[in-house]
């Protein structure tokens, strides 16, 4: 499934370049053109899903997976012995942007606090 002009769904397609740091059958890493953190890597489903409720609905298996990729990302960029964050934003209240479900892979530096609630 994708969505015509996504970007992501662009990118994951090969239309749109961007530096690839892990891939699998339906799950793809690439580095944030605008990172927040030394390390800043995205990761998305191949397939379109708008946002993370959506894919948790539709393919939970897919939605685990996604959060296995981060930890594979996180261990070759080198985050685990400091630790790292994985964000995600479902939805225009949270921040999410581009309405493709993705996770932020995030660390190389102390981070500091998240807003809580």
């Amino acid at each position: 499934m994708t969505s015509t002009g996504c970007l992501f769904c662009q990118i994951a397609a090969g239309e749109i370049p961007a530096t690839i740091v892990h891939s699998t059958e339906r799950v793809l890493a690439f580095r944030d053109i605008n990172p927040q953190a030394p390390v800043h890597v995205l990761v998305i489903p191949k397939g379109h899903h708008p946002d993370l409720t959506a894919l948790a609905d539709v393919d939970p298996d897919l939605a685990g997976e996604l959060l296995a990729v981060a930890r594979t990302v996180a261990d070759a960029e080198g985050l685990l012995p400091g630790g790292y964050r994985v964000v995600l934003n479902s939805g225009p209240h949270a921040g999410q942007i581009v309405f493709h479900v993705h996770a932020h892979v995030l660390g190389g530096a102390p981070l500091g606090p998240i807003a809580t609630v």
